[in-house]
């Protein structure tokens, strides 16, 4: 009887077995998920409160004069990730000296002219909002920081009435001084507080695009006819994700770590990703158009080792990061059988050269993830293709948007006489420099910022009127800027309305502007809260009634100057190398906007391969003394008439057929008919586009 009463389930037990049961396991499993991703964030909430109150009390102990800068500045260079709070940190530091020096030189052109001064302010506005869209990363902050940074220091200096009062230097130390405070205590309580993660994301995002760029180029050796194109959109979406690591490699190079972090290794790994997707494209289009060599592929396949044969056990990511090594050297072997291959036809010996390229640059990727953690792997590239700036026009219109912007800000405060004005125009210049860059999303992110900001005037007016009047310490004025900073700087670490609470935490402060001795005054801090909302309200109106291109435009214009560049690379003497080309594209590809078609991002890839063979084949016309032959392909090309340059390349083929084998042995000959057929081939397939009218 005891017996079965212990194996018998009891009432209340009963439920966990059955549907109840497994719905009720699921929800727990989903609360320990939830609990589990808020304890990093909530972790950063704390090392955010903690930078912003050191940053204060250094402030206060040194009695400056507007300490709520250092705050709003610790805020502000705080990110959830170490590396790119030091990165962050170490450019807004760059972007405030070149600021300050930016104002003090206005003082010094316009002593005595206020609206010499303010169209001045204006006109730098906007040549920071174009820098801050031309540079990348870090560096297009430092340039936003530049821009505000001077608009800062000269609404202390323009005071209440707009009049220019001389002492811009000594504003310039006092903020430059507030602001390296924050960027300090930020830095130190991050580099203290978190031990860094970017460089191992960085590997894990390398390794697992390697992986599936490995298994996709495998694949495509396998595959034949119209189940090629069904690759365009793995490979279309894969472009996209590679043009996202550089942003990590930035957070990496700013870790401090006992190993050496080389960028240009990495830069030059990343860039390999590229060359393999192009390599990919190709193989695919090759075999897509013409599937009777799929026996040709095959020998190109069955010459690779056994641990590259699989592309579905290649394309696992913990294949490669498990013993990165041994995948090294079986790509080298692969590499050497593919280069001592015999082939036969033009069209086998495309299908191994490109292979090989693929393979080649795909090792350089693993190279670069193994030098992370054994730096003496990483050798110097011999040259990394330099991204340059895709298009200039979008950067041209952010910078009149910025000038036009702050200069109706100023002609605002000069009518009504605000005595909030210059605190107007302060945020006016940061949100329309801030989210010049961001392109589509710039209007949707400056009106998320507005509504944290809102949000941020109440919390303030809360905490300044109701709650810090009733503490007598540091200690309690701490802990009731704990009560809005730890909450909404963890909220700001996820990706959910990100710029809302960045809002809130960073103008949190600078609506509450703490001070020492306190001051509680309502007039001035709904005055100062009218001021900024009102600045980010017209940026905001700013970036809807002068919009950024459409991105269908963007990207047609983007082809355009790729397609004029490209008709380039036909005239003059031939190019040394292909890598001013190669980092063209790159750009290119990373600006192509993600909500336009697939078939841009195509064009662009066969741009890069295209521009590439024709580098290589005017050096080998040159070389062979029949550039005369080469001619008229070129001249088809830069006239855009794809079909007149795939018969005059026919007839180059044929010329580089005749040449005698003293001058051309059979490898390197047919190694450029290869060339010749894959060029012939990209012009063909997007003849529309290669033909298109350019205006002049």
């Amino acid at each position: 009887m005891i017996s079965s009463a212990l194996r018998t389930t009891p009432p209340f037990m009963a439920g966990l077995h059955g549907p109840s049961g497994t719905a009720v396991r699921q929800a727990s499993r989903e609360l320990v998920d939830c609990l589990r991703a808020a304890v990093p964030a909530m972790l950063y909430g704390i090392r955010l409160w903690i930078a912003v109150c050191m940053a204060l009390f250094i402030a206060f102990w040194l009695q400056l004069d507007n300490p709520y800068w250092a705050g709003a500045t610790a805020a502000a260079v705080c990110q959830p990730v170490l590396g790119a709070s030091l990165r962050k940190g170490w450019f807004r530091l760059v972007g405030t000296v070149i600021g300050v020096v930016a104002a003090v030189m206005l003082t010094v052109c316009f002593p005595q002219s206020r609206s010499g001064f303010l169209i001045g302010l204006a006109l730098w506005g906007g040549i920071c909002a174009f820098g801050a869209t031309v540079l990348r990363n870090f560096a297009s902050y430092a340039a936003a920081l530049a821009g505000y940074t001077a608009a800062i220091i000269t609404g202390d200096e323009l005071g209440v009435v707009g009049g220019v009062n001389g002492d811009a230097f000594d504003f310039a130390v006092a903020r430059g001084a507030e602001i390296g405070i924050g960027i300090v205590c930020a830095v130190l309580v991050f580099a203290m507080t978190d031990l860094g993660g970017a460089r191992s994301r960085l590997a894990s995002s390398v390794i697992g695009l390697t992986a599936e760029i490995s298994g996709g180029l495998l694949r495509a050796l396998s595959l034949s006819g119209p189940v090629q194109a069904k690759s365009r959109l793995a490979r279309r979406g894969m472009i996209q994700r590679v043009a996202g690591l550089d942003a990590v490699i930035d957070q990496a190079a700013g870790e401090i770590t006992s190993l050496p972090f080389r960028p240009a290794t990495a830069r030059a790994a990343v860039d390999g990703l590229f060359v393999a997707l192009a390599a990919w494209r190709s193989i695919a289009n090759h075999l897509e158009r013409t599937p009777e060599t799929s026996h040709e592929a095959a020998r190109v396949r069955d010459c690779l080792p056994a641990l590259l044969r699989f592309p579905e056990t290649i394309a696992d990511p913990a294949h490669w990061s498990g013993d990165p090594r041994a995948t090294r050297d079986a790509m080298l072997t692969a590499i050497r059988r593919l280069v001592a291959l015999p082939c036969e036809t033009p069209s086998e010996q495309l299908l191994a050269d490109h292979a090989t390229m693929g393979i080649v640059v795909l090792r350089r990727a693993v190279t670069g993830v193994c030098a992370l953690d054994r730096p003496r792997m990483a050798r110097a590239p011999r040259w990394i293709a330099r991204p340059r700036v895709p298009d200039m026009l979008p950067a041209l219109i952010n910078g009149v948007r910025a000038f036009l912007t702050i200069g109706a800000a100023a002609l605002i405060w000069i009518w009504t006489a605000w005595p909030g004005g210059a605190t107007f125009i302060i945020f006016v210049t940061i949100a329309i420099t801030l989210f010049a860059p961001r392109g589509d999303a710039a209007y949707t992110g400056a009106k998320i910022f507005t509504i944290g900001t809102a949000i941020a005037a109440i919390c303030a007016a809360v905490v300044a009127f109701a709650l810090l009047p009733r503490q007598t310490d540091f200690t309690g004025f701490c802990a009731v800027l704990g009560l809005v900073l730890v909450p909404a700087g963890a909220l700001s670490s996820r990706a959910w309305h990100q710029p809302l609470f960045v809002a809130l935490t960073v103008n949190f402060i600078g609506l509450l502007r703490p001070s020492n001795p306190a001051v509680y005054d309502p007039g001035q801090f709904y005055n100062t809260a009218i001021a900024v909302l009102g600045g980010v309200c017209l940026a905001m109106l700013a970036m809807r009634l002068l919009p950024p291109m459409p991105p269908e435009t963007r990207a047609r214009r983007l082809l355009a100057l790729t397609l004029h560049d490209l008709r380039g690379l036909t005239r003059g003497g031939p190019p040394r190398s292909s890598a001013e080309w190669e980092g063209r594209i790159y750009s290119r590809l990373a600006a192509i906007p993600e909500s336009v078609e697939a078939l841009q991002a195509a064009r662009l890839t066969a741009a890069l391969t295209v521009g590439k063979e024709i580098v290589k084949l005017r050096r080998i016309a040159e070389h062979f003394g029949i550039s005369a032959v080469l001619e008229p392909a070129m001249c088809a090309i830069a006239a855009g008439h794809s079909g007149t340059a795939v018969h005059e390349l026919q007839r180059f083929d044929q010329a580089l057929a005749e040449l005698p084998a003293a001058r051309l042995r059979a490898r390197p000959r047919l190694r450029a008919r290869g060339t010749v057929l894959s060029m012939s081939e990209s012009l063909t397939q997007h003849a529309t586009w290669f033909d298109a009218r350019l205006r002049e």
